[in-house]
């Protein structure tokens, strides 16, 4: 009876482990609906949703965080990605959901007005919508089309050092998105940080 009632034991904690774990790296896919996010403060104070830009043609979510340096060598290119795709109603949404203390609200303040963020830089330290879109690393983009279903997921191009860029994943997924055309590499392979799930 002992024996039975350890290995019942066992099994039931292998088993949370297992949803845990599950609940950490599970991932939308291609086509999906985009996870809804609702009152995450941002560097601005003030609560965004998803539904808040639903003007916008094409929304970028970006898992980024201040601490990762992949994640800084990215900043430039975010900025001038939101200066070239503005005006032609793409919206960049950066999420940081690591609780380090170097990634808490006040630091992403300072990082958000160093930088010169042009697009909303929000903090979920539940971490719920990083877990719902399945973000594994800073940083890890996801293409959510005028639906709002996710078109592309992966990487913003093929090398953290930006001289050495041959492929522009990310353009060219938002390009044919407002060509009205399907991106035709919807799925690349994201680098950087792993994220800190708790």
């Amino acid at each position: 009876m002992k024996q039975v009632s350890a290995w019942l034991l066992a099994t039931l904690v292998a088993g949370f482990f297992v949803a845990g774990c599950a609940q950490a790296v599970a991932e939308v896919k291609i086509g999906d609906a985009a996870p809804d996010f609702k009152d995450i403060v941002g560097t601005d104070d003030k609560a965004h949703s998803l539904a808040d830009y639903k003007d916008a043609k094409v929304v970028v979510v970006v898992f980024t965080c201040n601490h990762c340096p992949v994640a800084v060598a990215y900043e430039d290119r975010l900025v001038k990605f939101q200066a070239d795709y503005k005006d032609k109603g793409v919206q960049l949404i950066a999420i940081n959901v690591n609780n380090l203390p170097a990634d808490r609200l006040d630091k992403m303040k300072e990082r958000a007005q160093a930088k010169g963020f042009n697009f909303p830089y929000l903090y979920d330290s539940s971490q719920k919508v990083g877990r719902d879109f399945g973000a594994k690393v800073t940083p890890h983009f996801f293409v959510l089309d005028g639906q709002r279903k996710v078109a592309y997921m992966g990487a913003f191009d093929n090398s953290q050092n930006e001289s050495k860029v041959e492929k522009h994943y990310l353009r060219d997924a938002v390009d044919a998105l407002l060509a009205g055309q399907t991106p035709a590499e919807p799925v690349t392979k994201q680098f950087g940080c792993g994220i800190k799930y708790e």
